[in-house]
C-alpha cells in the first residue's frame, strides 16, 4: 500500500486504515472472530483475492491476527478502532436516507445506525425488546437500564417485531417516518409501536 510520507498521526494512521475495505473488514471483525468465508459474506463487492491481501497487509500492520481454528481475529490494537468505526457511523448516520436500488444490506449492520441514534444511557428510556427483521437473519434492539444495544439472534419474547426493508425500519427509529408511513412502505409491526418514540433519537 502507498504511504503518504507525512510525519504525522492522521497519515500515519491512514498508512494503515485509509486503503479501501480496511475500515469495513475492521467492522465485520469488532463483533468478534470470523471466518474467511463470514467476511466474504459480510462484505458484499469485494474480490476474494484483495480480501486476502487486506487481511495480509493489516496483519503485517498488526491490526488482524489469526487464530488456531483459521479464524480472523482483531489484536488489542484492531479493537482499539472500535471508537473510529462508530464515530464515523454516528458523523455518517444523516446519509442514512432511502435505501438505493443497487445498495445491499447485512443484518447486522443495522448496529451501526442505531448505535448512532441512541449513544450513552438515558434514564428516561422504557425497558423495550424488539425484534428486527430487515435481511437473512433477525436481529434483537434492547433497551434496557437506560442503554440500548443490539444483538444478533432472535429476542426471547420481543414486546415488538418490525420486518420490513432496512431504511424504512431506520426512519422509523429515527422517527422520520411515521406508524403509517412505515406500514406504507411495507414494515410490518407486531405488537405496541407507541414505546418506540420514547426511546428518543438522538
Amino acid at each position: 500500500m502507498r504511504s503518504y510520507r507525512q510525519y504525522c498521526g492522521l497519515a500515519r494512521g491512514l498508512d494503515l486504515i485509509g486503503d479501501r475495505w480496511v475500515l469495513l473488514i475492521v467492522r465485520e471483525l469488532l463483533p468478534g472472530p470470523r471466518r474467511y468465508n463470514e467476511l466474504l459474506h459480510g462484505l458484499p463487492g469485494i474480490a476474494t483475492n484483495l480480501l486476502a491481501e487486506r487481511l495480509r497487509f493489516m496483519e503485517d500492520g498488526g491490526i488482524v491476527r489469526r487464530e488456531a481454528d483459521d479464524r480472523y481475529a482483531l489484536t488489542d490494537r484492531g479493537q482499539g478502532l472500535r471508537d473510529v468505526v462508530n464515530a464515523i457511523g454516528r458523523w455518517a448516520f444523516p446519509l442514512m436516507g432511502e435505501m438505493a436500488d443497487d445498495e445491499t444490506f447485512r443484518s447486522h449492520w443495522i448496529a451501526y445506525p442505531i448505535g448512532a441514534m441512541f449513544p450513552g444511557r438515558d434514564g428516561a428510556r422504557p425497558e423495550l425488546t424488539i425484534e428486527v427483521r430487515t435481511g437473512g437473519e433477525p436481529m434483537t434492539v434492547r433497551s434496557s437500564d437506560g442503554r440500548v444495544t443490539v444483538e444478533r439472534g432472535q429476542a426471547e419474547a420481543p414486546d415488538l417485531v418490525l420486518t420490513g426493508s432496512p431504511d424504512a425500519v431506520v426512519g422509523l427509529f429515527a422517527q422520520r417516518i411515521s406508524l403509517e408511513e412505515a406500514r406504507a412502505r411495507g414494515v410490518a409491526i407486531t405488537g405496541d409501536a407507541r414505546p418506540l418514540r420514547k426511546l428518543r433519537p438522538r
